[in-house]
């Protein structure tokens, strides 16, 4: 999700998405977020070739702004392309951690490539946004 656009604007748009959860006592606490776009059906191809082909420089900011098990998916729901995406946070600071991702020049350029695929749902475009918050209802560890 954040490779392709949310990362820039995350700390806002996911504050009241986020879930905390300690999974062992001896370690950071995980935060997990969720979020939402459209995707334009003509550019559809080429975001997912673009995907299928992440630049190594925005997989590496990424995981050195302590984002894991980073997923994004699409569904269809009639007639329009959603994506959904997913990502678990094990940092300190997520706002440093976005803020640093947002001045990569890598993620940047990305960003030029997918947001023009991307359609904002009203709440995220009224914030000049790309993905709208998603609050988790359920979670089980195991």
């Amino acid at each position: 999700m954040f490779a392709s656009g949310g990362c820039r604007r995350a700390a806002a748009k996911v504050a009241s998405s986020e879930n905390t959860f300690i999974m062992n006592p001896s370690t950071p606490a995980v935060r997990r977020f969720h979020s939402v776009t459209g995707l334009k059906p003509e550019k559809a191809d080429y975001y997912f070739e673009l995907h299928a082909n992440t630049w190594p420089g925005v997989l590496k900011q990424i995981h050195e702004a302590n984002m894991r098990n980073f997923s994004i998916a699409v569904k269809e729901i009639e007639g329009k392309l959603y994506l959904f995406s997913y990502f678990e946070y094990v940092g300190s600071d997520f706002e440093a951690d976005m803020r640093k991702i947002a001045q990569d020049p890598e993620t940047q350029r990305w960003w030029k490539e997918t947001d023009p695929c991307q359609a904002p749902l009203p709440d995220a475009a009224g914030g000049n946004s790309i993905w709208s918050s998603a609050r988790e209802v359920f979670y089980t560890a195991g």
